[in-house]
């Protein structure tokens, strides 16, 4: 059989996203950008929504989004994603908006973003990508770095009685009565990848049909019960 006879259209097993362009990452190893980055080019593509989604991007490792995603971006100060995603929505109640945000950024500086944003129902999706470290800046402790995990700041593990606890931001939230769905994700395997797709289907298509009801929706993505 012939090489050509093998590539056809019916015989592919697996393509690159089409809103994913071919830039180089720059992302660490095993950070599991990557994964999601797929997931949400996947989503978006699926749903015809390329051309009616905006991409919120602030400081830390996501800065750079808009180099791996074919979409509207718009880059936020450090922390402000859910207040600039608010402003973009409530100008644009026909766009599917979303932020993109790490644990650095989101659960520190962010924070009062975030919660007030949470609180106040907007119609907005927060990508919420939870290493536990801050990433960029050379792996220092982060709010939500785990108990008894070590960082470059704590090189003996997070002592709580030191460093106070775990942020639980998926638990914060979920207490908020503007939130409409709160949920965890990993991406470690094969099933947990397929799974945070479909949570982040979910989340985009009823930003995307229920425009009418300003709401709040968080993908959080953690590997462990924080």
């Amino acid at each position: 059989m012939e090489i050509n006879e093998i590539i056809k259209p019916e015989n592919l097993v697996y393509g690159k996203p089409r809103l994913m362009n071919e830039n180089p990452m720059h992302y660490c190893p095993g950070c599991s950008h990557g994964v999601i980055h797929k997931l949400i080019a996947e989503v978006i593509a699926e749903m015809g929504m390329e051309d009616k989604t905006i991409g919120i991007s602030p400081v830390g490792c996501a800065v750079f989004a808009y180099n791996y995603l074919d979409i509207d971006w718009i880059e936020a100060a450090h922390g402000r994603a859910p207040a600039i995603a608010t402003a973009v929505k409530r100008l644009n109640p026909g766009k599917m908006v979303f932020t993109y945000q790490g644990d650095g950024d989101l659960a520190a500086i962010g924070t009062a973003e975030t919660i007030h944003a949470a609180n106040r129902g907007e119609n907005i999706v927060i990508v919420f990508v939870n290493n536990a470290i801050y990433g960029m800046t050379g792996g220092q402790m982060a709010p939500t770095t785990l108990e008894g995990m070590p960082t470059a700041t704590c090189p003996y593990g997070r002592n709580i009685a030191l460093n106070g606890y775990p942020l639980k931001i998926g638990d914060l939230l979920a207490q908020l009565e503007g939130t409409c769905l709160v949920t965890r994700q990993s991406v470690h395997t094969a099933a947990a990848v397929r799974k945070a797709k479909k949570m982040l289907r979910k989340l985009d298509g009823r930003q995307r049909h229920f425009d009418c009801r300003i709401r709040f929706h968080l993908l959080v993505r953690l590997e462990n019960d924080t």
